[in-house]
C-alpha cells in the first residue's frame, strides 16, 4: 500500500494527465489560440487575484481576539505563502494551510493559537463558499439550468453540510476526548507531553469561536473575495469575445470551486477545475477549447503569486534556522 505521501504524488500525476489528455482531446492549438485571445486579460486575473488573496488574509486576521492579533500585514502575506503551497506544491489543497500556521508561530504568534486560527479560518472560508456555491446554484436554477448538471451539485451541497458539522464537532468536547483517547491507545501507560499541547489547541479554539464579532465578519470577508473572484471569469471570457454578465461569472466562478472542494485531496485541483469549467461554461455557449484556455489563464496567478509565497515561506524558515544557531552558539559561549 503506497504512503500518504506517494498517494497524494500519484493523484497529483492522474490530474496532470487529464489535464494534458483534455488539452490534447480538444486541440492543443485551438486552446492556444484561445489563450492569445484573452490579451491582456492575463495581467488583469493577476491583480483581481492578488486583491481575493489580500482579503482572504484580511478574514483571517479578523478572526483573531483583539488582545491575540499579529500585524494584518503579517496575515495577508502569509495567506499568499497558504495559497502557493496548496497551488504549486504536490499537496492536498489544505497542505499549504499547516505551512501558514507554522510560519505564524515562527513569526512569534504562540503556536496553538496559530494552529486554531488556521483551524477556525479553514472552516470560515467553507462557510463562506457553501454560502457561495448555494448563490451560484440559485442563479443556475433562476436560468432553467439543465437537471444533469443542477442534481449533482444540489446533492454534492447538501453532503457537504454534515460534512462541515463533523469538522466542528471535532474541535469540541467530543474531538478531545477522541484525540486524547487516539494518543492514549498508542502511548499505552506512558505520559504524554501532547497531551497539554492538545488542551492548550483546544483552549485557544474556543477562544476564537467565543469571539463572535470576528467570526461573522471573516466569513462576510471571505465571501466578498470569492464575489472579487468572479472578476476572473468575467474578465477573461469578454476579452476572447463572449458576452456574458458577471451574474454569470458567479455562476461559473461558485459552482467551478464546489467542483474544487469536492477534490481537495488532488492537490491544485488538476483536471477537476478544468473538467468542471469545460461543463459549467458551456451553459453560456463557450467552447471546451476556450473554457481550458480560462482555466490555464486562472492557473496564471497561481504561478505569479504562489513562487513568490513560496520563497517567503523558505526565507521565514530560514531566518528561524539561522537565530535558533545563534542563540545556541551565544549559549555555548556562555
Amino acid at each position: 500500500m503506497p504512503s500518504a505521501k506517494q498517494a497524494t504524488l500519484i493523484v497529483w500525476f492522474t490530474g496532470m494527465l487529464v489535464l494534458v489528455g483534455l488539452t490534447v482531446w480538444y486541440g492543443a492549438d485551438h486552446v492556444g489560440e484561445a489563450i492569445v485571445s484573452a490579451g491582456w486579460a492575463a495581467l488583469l486575473v493577476v491583480f483581481v487575484r492578488a486583491a481575493a488573496v489580500a482579503i482572504a488574509g484580511a478574514g483571517w486576521w479578523l478572526l483573531f481576539p483583539v488582545d491575540l492579533r499579529p500585524s494584518v500585514l503579517l496575515c495577508m502575506g502569509l495567506r499568499f505563502v497558504r495559497e502557493g503551497a496548496n497551488a504549486l506544491l504536490p499537496l492536498a489543497q489544505i497542505g499549504g494551510d499547516f505551512i501558514g500556521a507554522r510560519c505564524l508561530a515562527l513569526r512569534g504568534v504562540k503556536g496553538t493559537v496559530a494552529a486554531a486560527s488556521v483551524i477556525v479560518d479553514v472552516l470560515m472560508q467553507a462557510v463562506s463558499q457553501l454560502v457561495f456555491a448555494l448563490i451560484g446554484l440559485v442563479l443556475l436554477i433562476a436560468m432553467g439550468g439543465n437537471e444533469l448538471i443542477v442534481w449533482p451539485i444540489a446533492i454534492g451541497l447538501a453532503l457537504a453540510l454534515p460534512a462541515l458539522g463533523g469538522f466542528v464537532l471535532m474541535q469540541g468536547e467530543q474531538g478531545q476526548r477522541l484525540v486524547k483517547w487516539v494518543l492514549g491507545a498508542v502511548a499505552g501507560d506512558r505520559q504524554w507531553a501532547a497531551f497539554g499541547a492538545i488542551d492548550n489547541l483546544f483552549a485557544s479554539l474556543d477562544r476564537f469561536y467565543a469571539y463572535r464579532r470576528g467570526l461573522i465578519q471573516s466569513v462576510i470577508w471571505h465571501l466578498g473575495g470569492w464575489f472579487v473572484g468572479a472578476l476572473e471569469i468575467w474578465i477573461v471570457l469578454t476579452f476572447m469575445g463572449y458576452s456574458i454578465d458577471f451574474g454569470d461569472a458567479v455562476l461559473i466562478e461558485s459552482l467551478m470551486h464546489a467542483v474544487r472542494g469536492a477534490a481537495f485531496a488532488v492537490p491544485g485541483a488538476l483536471g477537476a477545475q478544468e473538467g468542471g469549467l469545460i461543463i459549467l461554461c458551456a451553459i453560456f455557449g463557450v467552447p471546451p477549447e476556450a473554457a481550458l484556455a480560462l482555466s490555464l489563464v486562472k492557473r496564471l496567478p497561481d504561478l505569479v503569486l504562489g513562487v513568490p509565497g513560496l520563497i517567503a515561506w523558505q526565507a521565514i524558515e530560514g531566518w528561524h534556522f539561522h537565530d535558533r544557531g545563534r542563540a545556541q552558539e551565544q549559549k555555548e559561549r556562555a
